[in-house]
């Protein structure tokens, strides 16, 4: 990865709030309050969604890390969820307040999510909340 893409990874990330592993809840800073387009190290990108809902993909590799980052609005939250090759890899709860944006994220190492197809489900406590969500493999 250049230079250029590992600065613009990592100001994503500031901006999202995610710093180091683990999950890091915090206000979107983003246009709309949800995340937007992850950029090339992007797998998976739902740009805005209400209610219960999820994505499943492929081209995962188990050789880089890989990023899970879940904003959301409207009061209530969401549990998320990642599964990958039929094991649970990620399960957090995310908080969406009522008029601004809440954000988790999780940092998986490499191996964590194996090579091939993944799904995220995400369970919201009610049909008005909106949500956003990416997966990124930064190289």
């Amino acid at each position: 990865m250049t230079g250029v893409r590992k600065t613009a990874t990592v100001a994503l990330l500031a901006m999202l709030g995610v710093a180091g592993a683990g999950l890091a809840p915090a206000a979107a800073a983003t246009t709309g309050g949800l995340p937007p387009h992850p950029g090339p190290d992007g797998l998976v990108w739902v740009p805005e969604r209400t209610g219960d809902g999820g994505v499943v993909s492929g081209g995962a590799s188990d050789r880089l890390p890989t990023v899970l980052t879940v904003a959301c609005e409207g009061g209530g939250d969401v549990r998320v969820t990642m599964d990958s090759q039929g094991t649970q890899v990620a399960a957090f709860t995310v908080d969406c307040p009522a008029g601004s944006a809440g954000v988790g994220s999780v940092s998986m190492d490499p191996g964590v999510v194996q090579w091939g197809s993944f799904g995220v489900g995400v369970d919201a406590s009610h049909d008005a909340v909106r949500w956003s969500l990416t997966v990124t493999q930064p190289e």
